[in-house]
């Protein structure tokens, strides 16, 4: 039975319809177009069918084309991407990259990798910045061929220094052996004494502080004295005599004259002009024992030049008295032992000579340096000798044994002049790096580095009476005082039109005594 009031569903058999894949119709309301059945198109021609064929082959050439381009516009942006990163990390590099301050090696730098020095309108700053630029574009290898180019240069370096620190010892003669004795002897009674008494100066630091007040007070007096036209070329050395009253100049008309302090003259008689060298005579030494209690006629000057030839000087002849022979290269300066016995020899081949000057026989040759030795001085005991060399290193030798016993390293350009104290321990050297340094040989180690000159410092003298005051002049026409191991400037003479080529203090330290490239000598002293 039926309820006429419901409608039961139609249930179309699978086999009724052959024409449905899945064996049901879908359901459409009455009336809709797809109520009704259409019957397919018809099969297309043979011809436009093989259009459509080629159509559609055609159509998947330009799917396939498209994805192509995609895939390469994908790479593109890829690596866009990454450029851009890489980018941003070598700007980063460049920020923290650390460059050197100084302009002249950041020049050495670009010169290095192959860039200009400068550009036009280009400051220290902007080419700084360059210079980061260029090292953070550098590639990996790039970077290595640098470090091992600069690995290189440290090794030479390195070898520098260790050939600067090795000595070089040479047998020596029979004499050598006496010599050495003879100074053992005579620079131990001398220490002795000499120990003696700073004990008793040190004992009141009352007393030491009032000599260093009164030391200071008088070097701020100090102004020009005298002033003497003293040859028709540079004056290149001037030195006092042993007791103060006289001073011995050379000059690069290769002439030596010795001067009387008090009236500022020469011998008229033509007497205290030496002739004997025939270049530029560099430096000029008093024997120890000179107008005290030696005799005129006997050796009272040594004086060497840069023909390579030493010569031995009295007073009263224009001639020299002796001369040793030519060395073959430049002697840079000579230094006579405190007991007048025996000359050093500073020489350009970077060696330096010991000449016993009674017998005039060399008596010790002695290298050490890898450049010239430009300067030597003597212990007041006798004992040491210093050497200051272009190499811009110093050494102290004890001439009792013949050993370097300590190595002076701390300047960076050539040591150009070099004064022991009168305390037997102190030492002030000069250099081309504008700085004046104080040693202690006892400590080994610098004691004080004072930024003494705006150019190169030509020479440095101690007081030669106490040692309260160091005095350097320098090639920027300049004189300065200053304390014992202080960088407190006293005073600064000027007066030197052009360059300062020596200073040296009278034994007393009274006065003090100057020789320029303006071709005279001139004294200082307080007014």
């Amino acid at each position: 039975m039926s309820d006429a009031g419901n409608e039961s569903p139609m249930i179309i058999d699978s086999d009724s319809d052959s024409g449905s894949e899945s064996g049901h119709e879908d359901w459409s309301p009455p009336g809709s177009p797809r109520s009704k059945k259409e019957p397919p198109p018809p099969p297309p021609p043979p011809g436009v069918a093989e259009s459509l064929s080629s159509d559609s082959s055609s159509g998947g050439n330009i799917q396939n084309a498209t994805e192509e381009w995609g895939e390469d516009s994908l790479t593109v942006v890829h690596d866009e991407k990454a450029a851009l990163l890489e980018e941003f990390e070598r700007k980063r590099r460049a920020r923290q990259m650390h460059v050197p301050t100084d302009d002249a090696e950041v020049g050495a730098l670009l010169r290095l990798n192959e860039a200009p020095y400068c550009l036009f309108g280009e400051g220290k700053a902007e080419r700084r910045d360059r210079l980061k630029d260029l090292l953070s574009r550098l590639t990996t290898d790039q970077q290595q061929q640098q470090q091992l180019q600069s690995k290189d240069k440290d090794e030479d370096s390195s070898s520098t220094t260790r050939e600067a620190e090795e000595t070089w010892y040479h047998t020596g003669p029979e004499r050598l052996r006496h010599v050495r004795q003879f100074v053992l002897k005579y620079s131990v009674p001398r220490a002795r004494e000499r120990l003696v008494k700073e004990r008793l100066s040190t004992a009141d630091p009352a007393v030491m502080t009032a000599l260093r007040q009164e030391t200071g007070a008088r070097l701020r007096r100090f102004q020009l004295l005298t002033s003497q036209n003293a040859d028709s070329r540079p004056v290149s050395c001037v030195r006092y005599s042993p007791d103060g009253k006289k001073l011995a100049t050379c000059s690069w008309s290769s002439m030596v004259q010795v001067w009387d302090v008090d009236s500022g003259e020469g011998d008229t008689d033509g007497s205290h002009l030496l002739r004997g060298h025939e270049g530029h005579v560099d430096r000029v030494a008093w024997h120890p024992q000179a107008t005290i209690s030696q005799n005129p006629d006997q050796l009272n000057l040594a004086s060497c030049s840069r023909d390579g030839s030493v010569n031995l000087w009295g007073l009263e002849s224009e001639a020299p008295l002796a001369h040793l022979p030519n060395m073959g290269c430049r002697v840079t300066d000579v230094a006579f032992h405190p007991s007048g016995r025996l000359l050093a020899l500073a020489l350009e081949d970077a060696s330096w000579r010991l000449w016993e000057v009674e017998e005039g026989e060399e008596v010790l040759f002695q290298e050490g340096h890898s450049k010239g030795v430009a300067c030597i001085s003597m212990q007041k005991d006798g004992a040491l000798a210093v050497t200051g060399g272009l190499d811009s290193f110093g050494r102290v030798w004890d001439l009792r044994s013949g050993r370097c016993v300590m190595f002076l390293a701390g300047h960076q350009s050539p040591l150009l002049s070099i004064d022991w104290s009168p305390d037997g321990y102190h030492l002030a050297s000069g250099s081309q790096d504008n700085t004046v340094r104080l040693w202690d040989v006892r400590q080994r180690a610098t004691v004080s580095i004072i930024p003494a000159h705006t150019s190169l410092v030509s020479g440095v003298k101690y007081d030669p009476k106490n040692g309260s005051f160091v005095v350097s002049c320098s090639y920027d026409g300049t004189v300065r005082l200053w304390p014992h191991k202080s960088c407190q400037m006293l005073g600064s003479l000027e007066g030197h039109g052009q360059k300062v080529m020596s200073v040296d203090v009278a034994p007393d330290g009274a006065s003090i005594a100057t020789s320029a490239f303006d071709k005279t000598y001139k004294i200082w002293g307080p007014d």
